[in-house]
């Protein structure tokens, strides 16, 4: 990592404190979360003894909040404004917006098709849910199951990792047999 890319304590607290002082969104470098997850890992890393110990989960701690709060900030001042410089986006920041745009298309179809009467296509909507299909991993062994689908899946040992139906895996990730697994294109 060359220098001026590498993260601190220190300039993370001043990144944090640019973006709390400033109305619109500061402009950072491409990298800063990747380095930062750097940074942040290599503390996790380091072993040490007695006060350095704590020392170190104490700058681990200050890192994740700081962290937490930079996402945080920059979300809600993208969220609060009609017209914001998507230039000084971040990647990472880019990929959660995308959802939130997704979420809200998702709103705007559901609300349409009840108010303009078009149940059927809810049912349909609600129907291929209920069978879509989702990656999880077994926390515990499962005996054969049948979907949503009305298809046999299973049985399955710890640490298997399945396609099932979205119905089907949210009843087991509910009662911590499994755990959602996530794939990016």
């Amino acid at each position: 990592m060359s220098e001026s890319n590498q993260i601190d304590i220190n300039s993370l607290h001043n990144t944090v404190l640019r973006e709390t002082e400033n109305d619109s969104l500061s402009e950072i470098k491409p990298t800063f979360y990747r380095n930062l997850s750097d940074f942040i890992g290599n503390l996790r890393k380091q072993e040490f003894d007695g006060v350095e110990n704590k020392i170190k989960d104490t700058m681990i701690e200050m890192a994740t909040e700081l962290t937490s709060l930079l996402i945080h900030i920059r979300l809600e001042k993208i969220s609060n404004s009609i017209d914001y410089d998507t230039s000084h986006l971040l990647d990472e920041e880019k990929f959660i917006l995308d959802s939130q745009e997704e979420q809200n298309e998702r709103t705007e179809m559901i609300l349409s098709a009840t108010i303009n009467g078009k149940s059927k296509f809810l049912e349909s909507l609600a129907e291929n849910h209920k069978i879509k299909k989702v990656v999880i991993r077994f926390l515990s062994e499962v005996d054969e199951i049948i979907g949503a689908d009305l298809e046999k899946y299973g049985p399955f040992k710890a640490e298997d990792i399945a396609t099932i139906p979205y119905e089907n895996a949210q009843a087991l990730i509910a009662k911590n047999i499994a755990s959602k697994v996530r794939w990016e294109d």
